[in-house]
């Protein structure tokens, strides 16, 4: 089947999900010039969308049913079915030639599922997972990692393009989802070094602003280290990705591994310790709220510095 060229003021977009990051992402493609409605939960995160020239559908059918692709970035797998199944799903509004992109980290499972489903009545459609958390989401720096058909992701670049700087195509229905949990691993255990080494630095008595001066620039550099570490100082818990998302991440990377036959000890421990974290109360804070949860180990009352 062609694919339709996609192109803003004639393409007709459908963004369901206006959270931390999604609200900046849609936002970013209303100001490239596409016509777009959104649908989310509660209407009211919605609103600052609506108020920049955004339409408004009240379920996920009525918003494809209007729309040439539809995005979804929600929080979690059964989010996803949600809204993609059902008598109000995308899939019962949409047509045949139609784009679904689901940009919410899921199992990768369930995007061959949805692909599959997709293509039984003539529909595309691509999963899409991003990393950058809610910065690369507001400077439409985020990496992309694409799984689905090559032409049905060519087609996308007009709107991959506008919402990030690394597009990579990773392969087929569900290749996007694992080059997720490839990231998500990096950061789980990437996670605990960096509030390790903070504590470290603050129970020697270190200024740690002048820590990160000397050591972000050299090999223990990162991109937590970089954005997350001076939240940390500054005692910032606000959520740029939340804690529970996280721990949904790596559940799914945890079950994907069993299922690959691997042992993967580093991330089951970064799971465990943001486990303990939620159960403490910080499950809608941000990630780097870990810090928290290893102070107390340590019996410090963590006030940065």
């Amino acid at each position: 089947m062609t694919i339709t060229p996609i192109a803003a003021g004639t393409t007709r977009l459908g963004w369901i999900g206006t959270g931390v990051m999604g609200q900046s992402m849609c936002g970013h493609l209303l100001d490239a010039g596409f016509t777009v409605t959104v649908f989310n939960r509660t209407r009211h995160k919605a609103e600052p969308l609506l108020a920049r020239g955004a339409g408004w559908a009240d379920n996920p059918r009525d918003l494809a049913k209007v729309s040439d692709v539809v995005f979804t970035m929600v929080g979690y797998p059964a989010d996803v079915r949600a809204v993609i199944w059902g008598p109000e799903g995308v899939l019962a509004g949409c047509s045949p030639g139609n784009i679904v992109v689901d940009m919410t980290t899921s199992e990768p499972s369930l995007a061959v599922e949805i692909a599959e489903a997709a293509a039984r009545s003539g529909v595309h459609a691509v999963d899409a997972p991003v990393s950058g958390g809610d910065v690369g989401a507001r400077q439409a720096t985020l990496s992309i990692m694409i799984g689905g058909r090559p032409d049905v992701v060519a087609a996308m670049a007009p709107c991959f393009e506008v919402l990030g700087q690394t597009i990579v195509h990773q392969g087929g229905p569900g290749a996007g989802q694992h080059a997720k949990m490839v990231n998500q691993i990096l950061i789980a255990t990437n996670m605990v070094g960096v509030c390790e080494a903070l504590l470290y630095g603050y129970r020697a008595g270190l200024d740690l602003n002048q820590v990160l001066r000397s050591v972000g620039s050299g090999a223990a550099g990162s991109w937590s280290l970089a954005n997350l570490a001076p939240r940390i100082i500054a005692n910032n818990f606000d959520p740029g990705f939340f804690v529970a998302h996280f721990i949904k991440d790596m559940g799914i990377a945890l079950e994907e591994s069993k299922r690959m036959g691997l042992s993967m000890p580093g991330l089951a421990l970064a799971h465990q310790l943001y486990v303990a974290l939620a159960a403490q109360g910080h499950d809608r804070d941000g990630t780097q709220a870990l810090q928290l949860a290893l102070a107390s180990l340590s019996g410090i009352d963590w006030i940065g510095r």
